[in-house]
Protein backbone atom coordinates (compact mmCIF):
# COMPACT_ATOMS: atom_id res chain seq x y z
CA UNK A 1 0.00 0.00 0.00
CA UNK A 2 1.54 3.14 -1.02
CA UNK A 3 1.63 6.39 1.64
CA UNK A 4 -0.92 9.18 0.64
CA UNK A 5 0.03 12.70 1.30
CA UNK A 6 -2.81 14.72 2.52
CA UNK A 7 -2.53 19.01 2.88
CA UNK A 8 -5.63 19.60 5.05
CA UNK A 9 -6.83 22.07 7.20
CA UNK A 10 -8.80 24.00 4.59
CA UNK A 11 -10.80 23.59 6.80
CA UNK A 12 -10.40 21.01 9.18
CA UNK A 13 -14.29 20.51 9.00
CA UNK A 14 -13.82 18.78 5.69
CA UNK A 15 -10.04 16.91 6.57
CA UNK A 16 -11.33 15.01 9.07
CA UNK A 17 -14.19 13.72 6.26
CA UNK A 18 -10.41 12.79 3.87
CA UNK A 19 -9.41 10.91 6.62
CA UNK A 20 -12.55 8.97 7.44
CA UNK A 21 -13.79 8.45 3.90
CA UNK A 22 -10.14 7.28 2.72
CA UNK A 23 -9.94 4.75 6.05
CA UNK A 24 -13.09 3.31 5.43
CA UNK A 25 -12.13 2.75 1.76
CA UNK A 26 -9.58 0.47 2.85
CA UNK A 27 -11.37 -1.05 5.05
CA UNK A 28 -13.97 -1.93 2.65
CA UNK A 29 -11.46 -3.19 0.40
CA UNK A 30 -9.67 -5.06 3.20
CA UNK A 31 -11.54 -5.56 5.92
CA UNK A 32 -10.75 -6.35 9.33
CA UNK A 33 -8.16 -3.87 11.52
CA UNK A 34 -7.02 -2.63 7.82
CA UNK A 35 -6.43 1.33 7.55
CA UNK A 36 -4.67 3.78 5.21
CA UNK A 37 -1.17 4.71 5.46
CA UNK A 38 -1.44 8.40 5.41
CA UNK A 39 0.93 11.96 6.08
CA UNK A 40 -1.22 14.47 7.02
CA UNK A 41 0.30 18.34 7.43
CA UNK A 42 -2.46 20.30 8.51
CA UNK A 43 -2.47 24.48 7.60
CA UNK A 44 -3.60 27.44 9.69
CA UNK A 45 -6.74 28.23 7.54
CA UNK A 46 -6.78 31.57 8.83
CA UNK A 47 -4.13 32.48 7.63
CA UNK A 48 -4.53 31.30 4.21
CA UNK A 49 -8.21 32.78 4.47
CA UNK A 50 -6.02 36.14 4.83
CA UNK A 51 -4.17 35.78 1.89
CA UNK A 52 -7.36 34.64 -0.01
CA UNK A 53 -8.46 38.09 1.06
CA UNK A 54 -5.94 39.71 -0.33
CA UNK A 55 -5.66 37.85 -3.63
CA UNK A 56 -2.34 36.71 -2.90
CA UNK A 57 -1.85 33.53 -4.38
CA UNK A 58 1.84 33.71 -4.64
CA UNK A 59 2.31 33.53 -1.19
CA UNK A 60 -0.51 30.79 -0.71
CA UNK A 61 1.18 28.96 -3.33
CA UNK A 62 4.86 29.23 -1.89
CA UNK A 63 3.10 28.17 1.74
CA UNK A 64 1.73 25.00 0.12
CA UNK A 65 4.60 23.96 -2.27
CA UNK A 66 6.49 24.48 1.20
CA UNK A 67 3.87 21.89 3.18
CA UNK A 68 3.95 19.34 -0.40
CA UNK A 69 7.62 19.30 -0.47
CA UNK A 70 7.45 18.57 3.56
CA UNK A 71 5.17 15.62 3.00
CA UNK A 72 7.47 13.93 -0.04
CA UNK A 73 10.39 14.42 1.92
CA UNK A 74 8.85 12.60 4.88
CA UNK A 75 7.64 9.44 2.17
CA UNK A 76 4.53 10.12 0.75
CA UNK A 77 3.99 8.59 -2.39
CA UNK A 78 1.28 10.34 -3.83
CA UNK A 79 0.15 14.28 -3.12
CA UNK A 80 -3.78 15.24 -1.94
CA UNK A 81 -4.73 18.70 -1.28
CA UNK A 82 -7.74 18.72 0.45
CA UNK A 83 -9.42 21.57 -1.03
CA UNK A 84 -11.51 22.60 -3.81
CA UNK A 85 -10.28 26.47 -4.08
CA UNK A 86 -6.10 26.15 -3.00
CA UNK A 87 -6.44 23.93 -6.75
CA UNK A 88 -5.57 27.37 -7.94
CA UNK A 89 -2.18 26.98 -7.02
CA UNK A 90 -2.12 23.61 -8.35
CA UNK A 91 1.05 24.57 -11.12
CA UNK A 92 3.26 25.80 -7.80
CA UNK A 93 2.44 22.58 -5.78
CA UNK A 94 3.61 20.43 -9.42
CA UNK A 95 6.41 22.40 -9.68
CA UNK A 96 8.08 21.37 -6.41
CA UNK A 97 7.49 18.25 -5.45
CA UNK A 98 7.98 15.12 -8.03
CA UNK A 99 5.22 12.72 -6.54
CA UNK A 100 2.06 12.50 -8.27
CA UNK A 101 -0.51 15.24 -7.70
CA UNK A 102 -3.99 14.33 -7.43
CA UNK A 103 -6.23 16.98 -8.68
CA UNK A 104 -9.75 17.03 -7.38
CA UNK A 105 -11.06 18.77 -10.66
CA UNK A 106 -9.66 15.52 -13.07
CA UNK A 107 -11.11 13.13 -10.11
CA UNK A 108 -14.42 14.41 -9.99
CA UNK A 109 -14.32 14.81 -14.52
CA UNK A 110 -13.82 11.28 -14.15
CA UNK A 111 -16.66 10.65 -12.07
CA UNK A 112 -19.09 12.96 -13.83
CA UNK A 113 -18.47 11.45 -17.22
CA UNK A 114 -18.87 7.96 -16.13
CA UNK A 115 -22.30 9.25 -15.03
CA UNK A 116 -22.92 10.03 -18.63
CA UNK A 117 -24.04 13.44 -18.06
CA UNK A 118 -22.74 16.69 -19.96
CA UNK A 119 -23.95 19.71 -18.43
CA UNK A 120 -23.20 20.28 -14.58
CA UNK A 121 -23.67 22.76 -12.22
CA UNK A 122 -20.45 23.94 -10.17
CA UNK A 123 -21.15 25.41 -6.81
CA UNK A 124 -17.86 26.54 -4.31
CA UNK A 125 -16.03 29.86 -3.36
CA UNK A 126 -16.61 33.14 -5.69
CA UNK A 127 -12.63 31.98 -6.85
CA UNK A 128 -14.03 28.24 -7.81
CA UNK A 129 -17.30 29.16 -9.08
CA UNK A 130 -15.60 32.80 -11.17
CA UNK A 131 -11.70 31.80 -11.76
CA UNK A 132 -10.78 28.97 -14.77
CA UNK A 133 -8.41 26.99 -12.92
CA UNK A 134 -11.19 24.55 -12.09
CA UNK A 135 -13.46 24.63 -14.97
CA UNK A 136 -10.94 24.59 -17.67
CA UNK A 137 -10.42 21.04 -16.55
CA UNK A 138 -13.93 20.19 -17.28
CA UNK A 139 -13.94 21.64 -19.96
CA UNK A 140 -11.09 21.02 -22.08
CA UNK A 141 -10.12 17.60 -20.64
CA UNK A 142 -13.99 16.56 -20.09
CA UNK A 143 -15.87 18.36 -22.74
CA UNK A 144 -18.39 19.45 -20.21
CA UNK A 145 -20.67 22.74 -20.14
CA UNK A 146 -20.85 23.99 -16.67
CA UNK A 147 -23.14 26.68 -15.12
CA UNK A 148 -22.61 28.74 -12.60
CA UNK A 149 -25.03 30.23 -10.00
CA UNK A 150 -25.77 34.28 -10.85
CA UNK A 151 -23.59 37.27 -9.12
CA UNK A 152 -26.11 37.48 -6.28
CA UNK A 153 -26.46 33.28 -5.30
CA UNK A 154 -22.27 33.70 -5.93
CA UNK A 155 -22.34 36.11 -2.71
CA UNK A 156 -24.34 34.06 -0.72
CA UNK A 157 -22.44 31.32 -1.47
CA UNK A 158 -19.41 33.08 -0.52
CA UNK A 159 -20.80 34.20 2.80
CA UNK A 160 -22.40 30.78 3.66
CA UNK A 161 -19.11 28.94 3.53
CA UNK A 162 -16.76 31.50 4.98
CA UNK A 163 -18.43 32.78 7.67
CA UNK A 164 -20.93 29.24 8.62
CA UNK A 165 -19.17 26.00 6.77
CA UNK A 166 -15.18 26.85 7.73
CA UNK A 167 -16.53 27.12 11.02
CA UNK A 168 -18.78 24.39 11.53
CA UNK A 169 -22.12 26.05 11.10
CA UNK A 170 -24.25 23.85 9.45
CA UNK A 171 -27.94 25.42 9.16
CA UNK A 172 -31.32 24.60 7.74
CA UNK A 173 -31.15 28.34 6.56
CA UNK A 174 -27.86 27.54 4.79
CA UNK A 175 -29.27 24.40 3.03
CA UNK A 176 -32.20 25.40 1.92
CA UNK A 177 -30.05 28.47 0.59
CA UNK A 178 -28.24 26.08 -1.55
CA UNK A 179 -30.94 23.61 -2.61
CA UNK A 180 -32.69 26.64 -3.87
CA UNK A 181 -30.27 27.50 -5.93
CA UNK A 182 -29.59 24.15 -7.03
CA UNK A 183 -32.98 23.66 -8.35
CA UNK A 184 -32.80 27.09 -10.50
CA UNK A 185 -29.45 25.84 -11.88
CA UNK A 186 -31.33 22.50 -12.91
CA UNK A 187 -33.81 24.58 -14.84
CA UNK A 188 -31.42 25.87 -16.96
CA UNK A 189 -30.66 22.53 -18.33
CA UNK A 190 -28.04 21.12 -15.19
CA UNK A 191 -28.43 17.38 -15.01
CA UNK A 192 -25.90 17.17 -11.53
CA UNK A 193 -24.09 19.63 -9.57
CA UNK A 194 -20.51 19.94 -8.33
CA UNK A 195 -20.52 20.01 -4.62
CA UNK A 196 -16.86 22.15 -5.27
CA UNK A 197 -16.27 23.22 -1.64
CA UNK A 198 -15.35 20.25 0.38
CA UNK A 199 -17.37 21.33 3.64
CA UNK A 200 -20.57 21.83 1.19
CA UNK A 201 -21.35 17.73 1.10
CA UNK A 202 -21.39 17.69 5.28
CA UNK A 203 -24.33 20.68 4.82
CA UNK A 204 -26.23 19.28 1.96
CA UNK A 205 -26.88 15.17 2.50
CA UNK A 206 -27.26 13.36 -1.29
CA UNK A 207 -30.79 12.39 -0.75
CA UNK A 208 -31.53 16.16 0.09
CA UNK A 209 -30.77 17.29 -3.46
CA UNK A 210 -32.91 17.28 -6.27
CA UNK A 211 -30.27 16.42 -9.26
CA UNK A 212 -27.47 14.00 -9.04
CA UNK A 213 -24.89 15.43 -7.09
CA UNK A 214 -21.10 15.22 -7.02
CA UNK A 215 -18.96 14.95 -3.54
CA UNK A 216 -15.62 16.30 -4.08
CA UNK A 217 -14.30 15.26 -0.85
CA UNK A 218 -15.37 11.41 -1.43
CA UNK A 219 -14.29 10.96 -4.81
CA UNK A 220 -10.91 12.75 -4.00
CA UNK A 221 -10.85 9.91 -0.93
CA UNK A 222 -11.80 7.26 -3.89
CA UNK A 223 -8.77 8.77 -6.04
CA UNK A 224 -6.10 8.58 -3.71
CA UNK A 225 -7.01 5.38 -2.38
CA UNK A 226 -7.21 3.91 -6.71
CA UNK A 227 -3.61 5.36 -6.02
CA UNK A 228 -2.41 4.09 -3.33
CA UNK A 229 -3.83 0.07 -4.05
CA UNK A 230 -2.72 0.34 -7.58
Amino acid sequence: MKIIGLLGGMSWQSSKFYYQYINELIAQKFGSTHSARILMSSVNFNEIERLMMQDDWLAIGQLMAKEAKRLQDAGADCLLLGTNTIHIVSSAIEKAISIPFLHIARATGTQIVKKGISKVALLGTKFTMEKNFYTKILQNEFQLEIVIPNEVERQLLQALIFDELVQGVFSEEAKNTCIQIIKRLEKQGAQGVILGCTELPILLAEESIPILSFDTTLIHSKAAVDFALN
